[in-house]
């Protein structure tokens, strides 16, 4: 570990390098260390932000990520601040609200139209900033108001001190001296290795470590519900770094555990992800206490697990360790989902890891990247890998699924699809609302239930991270997800209204029936031979989804389950309405996907990881690209290490 005074040699080197370059007449107050950022203070911002050229050649110069800030002695009042803000902002922009955080000196602007605040190239924000001196951080208010957003800014406003501390020292960890030149790159499976969930990957130098990913298994026992955090190699004391690649609990399901056991430091991820796991993480709790199961940890861990997040754009380039840069590209799986490129050492090695990818347009999303600036190893899910695994085209898969729902309605029964909360949830709502405008099905009631429609108003917070044509549809005023047919469930108690009334259509979480109101739904209708159970994702082995979609292929006749109640009491529930799977709807790449990532991705790596998926498919999958590409593959075994370099 690097000393006290190397590090304060390191702030004396940045610091010699930023004042060198930087006219006097700016006055630097102080330079701080904040995360992955060099924060410089100064009396007079103007100075510096008026010549754009200036900071692009100090951070080419010192090669860190350079944040200037108004010393706070010399910020406008705030009143004064507000009125001004109101002043240089169009009155299109439609600012819904403005709040001052004292401890950062900035100014979080909510407005309707972001763009309008922003201005071209950022010429009303550097106008903000350089007549009040408060830094503007803009944030789009959702057209359907989200909880989980205005709780996750509460915490973040009023943690801001704490936060201000965990990041200064962050920022020392990361820019601290490089002990030697000597360098290795291993790779240690933790979870998600020839199985689905529990994502976790230990990336290891010479210098750091690096958790990519850190989830649970939703099936799993107590045994095997978390990675394997106990192997020799894994310290949390020596844990330089989180990256979560999006927000299903199979990849962050366990990231509170970590701080229930003395993590403190960083959790890099998008923004969208960042508010969609305070989401999902707190549903996990509330579901688990409400039926009576263990719950490996409390919101308190779950608060400290959100205060220690840093947000990433795609494409921005972020030190996260003295040998390691991160960068997020765009992984249209679900909304704010990434693949991790890490440039490791100086050029020693790159790698890529997908988490979870779809290398294909849908209705919510663009198609994964597929070009990075180097690569030596690709990390690569599998979920769908198998020489089988060949999903229907997008548009035949939609036509099926609408067929269904339109026979089960005009039988006078019900449809009930069981969704993950996240992504498939708000895709499936996209293909009924354009059935229904296009007169395929009708415009019968489509009852929301579960996590669905707080998900769904985050998503209408980010609509620059959708498909282009849904975001083009939200921009002019047109969104799809309004539609006056969407009814969300604000209360359990309308669950037996829904099931005595007419036909109609119930979206509720959870997607695999492991929990959730999707359950309660199956219960009551279960024996009502007029409805119809629609899976629309995958469903994990070990999950009551899976079991019902396996007996109902092996057997016509009427299906009878066993159902595990409260306290751990059986129940036999039977089943007499159809149940039918629609496959294409996945966020994954399908076999056809995958190879076609394989192919196109730039430049070609040196070699291939598989993890992600299903035993037969991951090892099927490695021997095929081998003999396919000529690259070598592997699908290792949890608790293998792999040398990348």
């Amino acid at each position: 570990m690097t000393s006290r005074n190397e590090r304060r040699e390191v702030l004396r080197d940045i610091r010699e390098a930023i004042l060198s370059m930087i006219p006097l007449e700016a006055k630097v107050t102080r330079i701080e260390f904040e995360g992955p950022e060099i924060a410089i203070y100064t009396e007079n911002p103007g100075a510096v932000l008026e010549d754009e050229e200036l900071v692009r050649r100090l951070a080419k110069t010192i090669k860190k990520r350079i944040v200037i800030r108004a010393d706070p002695k010399v910020r406008m009042d705030k009143q004064s601040a507000e009125e001004i803000i109101k002043e240089v902002v169009p009155k299109d922009a439609e600012i819904t609200n403005i709040t001052f955080d004292d401890v950062t000196g900035e100014v979080i602007i909510e407005a309707k139209k972001p763009g309008f605040v922003i201005g071209r190239g950022g010429a009303t924000l550097r106008k903000i900033l350089l007549k009040t001196l408060w830094r503007p951080q803009v944030m789009r208010t959702p057209p359907l108001r989200s909880k989980t957003a205005e709780w996750m800014l509460g915490l973040l406003y009023y943690e801001s001190e704490k936060r201000q501390r965990f990041l200064h020292e962050t920022g020392k960890r990361i820019h601290r001296s490089v002990i030697s030149k000597e360098n290795y790159v291993r790779i240690i499976a933790l979870g998600g290795f020839k199985e689905v969930g529990r994502s976790a990957i230990l990336l290891q130098t010479r210098e750091s470590n690096i958790l990519l990913d850190c989830g649970i298994k939703p099936s799993g026992t107590m045994r095997d519900e978390m990675p394997y955090f106990d192997v020799p190699e894994f310290n949390i004391d020596d844990l330089d770094a989180v990256i979560i690649t999006h927000a299903h609990l199979d990849h962050c399901g366990s990231l509170p555990y970590l701080f229930k056991f003395g993590y403190e430091g960083p959790v890099y991820t998008t923004m969208p992800t960042r508010d969609l796991m305070a989401l999902l993480l707190k549903d996990y709790i509330d579901v688990a206490l409400k039926e009576g199961k263990r719950v490996p940890y409390t919101m308190r861990e779950v608060k400290e697990a959100l205060l220690h997040t840093i947000t990433l754009d795609y494409g921005e380039v972020t030190d996260i360790a003295p040998d390691v840069r991160l960068t997020f590209h765009y992984a249209g799986h679900i909304l704010g989902s990434a693949i991790a490129h890490l440039h490791i050492g100086n050029g020693l090695c790159n790698v890529t890891y997908t988490g979870d990818f779809k290398f294909g347009r849908t209705k919510l999303l663009e198609s994964a990247s597929c070009v990075f600036p180097r690569l030596e190893v690709l990390i690569m899910e599998s979920t769908y890998g198998g020489r089988g695994d060949i999903m229907p085209r997008r548009e035949e898969t939609e036509r099926r699924f609408l067929g269904i729902v339109k026979e089960t309605l005009e039988r006078g029964g019900k449809v009930l699809i069981p969704v993950l909360s996240v992504g498939r949830g708000q895709e499936i709502m996209l293909v009924l609302e354009e059935g229904i405008r296009q007169g395929v099905i009708p415009p019968v009631p489509i009852y929301i239930d579960g996590m669905v429609s707080e998900a769904t108003a985050l998503h209408t917070a980010y609509p620059e991270h959708l498909a282009k044509s849904i975001k083009e549809m939200m921009f002019r005023d047109q969104n799809p997800f309004l539609q006056e047919y969407f009814k969300q469930v604000t209360d359990p108690n309308m669950r037996k209204g829904i099931i005595e009334g007419g036909p109609c259509i119930i979206m509720a979480t959870s997607g695999m029936l492991t929990g959730g109101p999707s359950v309660e739904y199956l219960e009551m209708l279960a024996e009502d031979s007029k409805s119809t159970l629609i899976f629309v994702s995958y469903q994990i082995e070990g999950t009551l989804g899976r079991r019902l979609l396996d007996m109902s292929r092996s057997n016509n006749r009427e299906i009878t389950i066993p159902l595990l109640k409260r306290g751990g009491k059986a129940d036999y529930l039977t089943v007499n309405m159809h149940i039918e799977s629609v496959e294409g709807f996945s966020g994954h790449s399908d076999r056809r996907q995958l190879f076609s990532f394989i192919k196109s991705v730039r430049p070609r790596p040196e070699k291939i990881i598989l993890c992600h998926g299903e035993r037969s498919k991951v090892e099927d999958l490695a021997i095929s690209i081998s003999r396919l590409f000529r690259i070598p593959t592997i699908s290792p075994e949890n608790l293998e290490v792999i040398r990348a370099r």
